[in-house]
């Protein structure tokens, strides 16, 4: 069989388009994939960086300001549209697919759109439990919306196409134990390793309170920290580093630019902070990871708060926003669980028990279903 999948601009959009792959090419071998993104955004490295062919369409964002900018911005996104429906529309005439499979991005609507008019089978899947502008958009044109949240339903007209999946998670986050994890990234498996992640394209603010927070570590204790500062802001985050914590090795401290590595990373950790799309909280209820979550104001109806006061109603988190409080509070947070066995042990089983581990599975059979 052959799919043409599409997502675009975040890892929480790419990876369960990935995971899905992954899952189907397991299932069929002998089945051909074909990715389509966004020219210039992330996936159009970390798709081929798991062995599939991915191909760029020139797709913008929509801007909600109101300045003469704005307006400009938002008439080259519609022509970019009209080009890429266009050329979606060639691409899967000459691929053939059996179906077409959306994860999010701006991206996913012209592709969709096309091979919807094209009758090909097509599904998009919502990870967040408030849909987004493009799912919005998609949701009469697609055969099948799937979500990963039961309280999403409300916001569909037709509720007799969405099915509640969960939001898949890469086969790769089941490969490792925490010891054996631990003993690749050279950590001892008595010390305890801390992950510092704001999300695929890294957060302004929270580089800020890390550059603030590492300085203050001594390397005298108990645990690592690994932060991933972001493509957009690594550069900065270790020039000031530089000037502030020289000697970060010594302080057990270390800062990269993109965690590619993750499934391992996090079978390491012991705790992580972090922001709160849906993508990142499958996979640390699927790890059953404790969390210290910031949700990103930067979205649309408060989504990652809504997200993060799901784990943090269940006992897996612990929800701070951002403004009320600063690095050393942070800090004093994270050590505090740290230290706490019992607690990091009760935050873990309220994360397992919100993990729905069969999510991927879930959308291939609502897939293959699909396509008979």
């Amino acid at each position: 069989m052959k799919f043409i999948l599409t997502c675009g601009g975040t890892a929480g959009h790419i990876n369960p388009a990935l995971a899905v792959a992954g899952r189907l090419k397991e299932l069929m071998p002998d089945s051909r994939f074909l990715f389509l993104g966004a020219e210039g955004k992330m996936e159009m490295d970390l798709v081929p960086r798991e062995g599939y062919e991915i191909k760029p369409l020139k797709i913008t964002n929509l801007s909600r300001g109101k300045n003469m900018e704005a307006v400009l911005h938002n008439i080259a996104t519609v022509k970019n549209v009209a080009a890429s429906h266009h050329e979606a529309k060639r691409i899967i005439r000459d691929f053939a697919p059996d179906a077409v499979i959306g994860t999010g991005g701006y991206v996913c609507f012209p592709v969709l759109k096309a091979a919807s008019e094209l009758h090909i089978p097509t599904a998009v899947h919502e990870s967040n439990a408030v849909p987004g502008l493009t799912t919005k958009l998609l949701a009469r044109e697609v055969d099948r919306i799937m979500v990963g949240f039961e309280e999403s339903r409300q916001y569909y007209p037709r509720p007799e196409k969405v099915s509640v999946t969960g939001t898949p998670v890469r086969g790769e986050f089941a490969a490792y134990t925490k010891a054996q994890a631990k003993a690749e990234l050279g950590i001892p498996e008595n010390e305890k390793l801390l992950l510092s992640v704001w999300g695929s394209l890294g957060a302004g603010h929270m580089n800020g309170i890390m550059t603030e927070l590492i300085p203050m570590l001594d390397g005298s204790q108990s645990f690592r920290l690994l932060h991933a500062a972001g493509k957009m802001y690594y550069a900065g985050v270790t020039e000031k580093l530089k000037e502030t914590a020289p000697d970060m090795a010594q302080r057990k401290a270390e800062v990269r630019e993109y965690i590619f590595d993750m499934p391992r990373v996090m079978a390491a950790a012991d705790l992580v902070m972090c922001r709160a799309g849906a993508s990142t909280i499958s996979e640390l209820s699927y790890m059953a990871k404790p969390v210290i979550m910031v949700p990103s104001p930067n979205v649309t109806n408060h989504h990652q708060e809504r997200n993060a006061r799901v784990l943090e109603k269940a006992g897996g988190a612990k929800v701070l926003l951002e403004g009320e409080f600063d690095a050393a509070s942070l800090l004093e947070l994270a050590e505090g669980l740290l230290s706490d066995e019992g607690q990091l042990e009760s935050m873990s089983d309220a994360m397992k028990s919100l993990a729905l581990p069969d999510a991927t599975d879930r959308i291939c059979r609502i897939i293959l279903d699909m396509v008979k």
